[in-house]
């Protein structure tokens, strides 16, 4: 684990996402002491605090599917998640909240909350904060709406009361696929305060910045590189800069690899995404559409 913290060190960066298990798999060896050990060792020579470290829950989770063995099956896995994460020292644990698949909107969102209250019973005092992620809105999925998002966490609170363990993740590729138009600084802009209007975005504790393959409303989860998908480059300005998120974690997503020439792909969205914190020119916003932001 500790080669992700290197590999972010090589390119610059100053926070990252892993995944502290095989994602693809329900079942994980514990964590070895000696891997948590280099892994502290190495957060402490970066001089990174647990805010500069993000997890990524399996995709296998479904914590609103109304199948009872899966229910469960992926509470046990969300807890061993939420476990790896505090002895790892991680403080954000990013998920999707779940797909209610042959059920409902309504009861997927309380077999959500149900599975919280079990969660947060089983790690009482963990410092570890669950962060709901918005999603594109394919299928069943629950998340696509960022009121659905600020109902769940209503509800997770009223069976819990530990409302400091429950927040969200934003992105960006999602919420565009999902009908929240970012082509362009003043749309993202007026997307950003339909989030705060919604769900507070002193709420947002990690953001995922990824440009979209999909068209605005596909619901087309797809990951492109920055300003080179349907959201473009401009779109990406009004989140990077806005003062409120200015302190939370900034996870790129998007394709990996390298350039002919030996670039990584990385390298190459880290410095747009920098080159857009320097000040807008004059008029760039001049020409932009406004609409109210909502999902189409």
């Amino acid at each position: 684990m500790s080669n992700a913290l290197r590999e972010a060190e090589s390119l610059g960066l100053d926070c990252v996402q892993v995944f502290t298990k095989n994602q693809q798999q329900w079942k994980a060896p514990p964590l070895k002491e000696s891997v948590v050990e280099e892994w502290k060792s190495e957060m402490g020579r970066l001089g990174w605090g647990p805010e500069r470290a993000v997890s990524h829950a399996s995709y296998l989770i479904n914590l609103a599917a109304p199948d009872d063995g899966l229910w469960r099956q992926s509470i046990d896995l969300m807890t061993e998640e939420i476990e790896r994460c505090s002895r790892l020292g991680i403080r954000f644990l990013v998920h999707h909240p779940g797909a209610y698949t042959t059920s409902s909107l309504d009861a997927g969102l309380e077999r959500i909350a149900a599975a919280y209250a079990e969660l947060f019973r089983r790690t009482a005092g963990y410092p570890v904060i669950s962060c709901l992620e918005n999603t594109a809105g394919g299928g069943s999925t629950i998340g696509r709406a960022f009121e659905e998002l600020a109902r769940l966490r209503a509800m997770i609170i009223d069976r819990t009361g530990a409302a400091e363990r429950i927040g969200f993740c934003f992105d960006t590729c999602h919420a565009h696929a999902a009908g929240y138009d970012m082509a362009g600084e003043s749309l993202a802009a007026a997307v950003l305060d339909a989030l705060d209007a919604s769900c507070g975005l002193d709420h947002v504790h990690v953001v995922h910045l990824n440009d979209s393959k999909g068209a605005c409303g596909s619901r087309l989860d797809r990951h492109e590189h920055i300003g080179k998908g349907r959201i473009g480059r401009e779109g990406f300005r009004a989140v990077v800069r806005h003062p409120r998120l200015a302190s939370r974690p900034k996870i790129m997503e998007t394709p990996k690899g390298t350039t002919p020439a030996g670039t990584p792909l990385d390298a190459l969205n880290l410095r747009r995404l920098r080159g857009l914190l320097e000040p807008a020119k004059a008029g760039r916003a001049a020409g932009e559409r406004t609409r109210r932001a909502s999902p189409a």
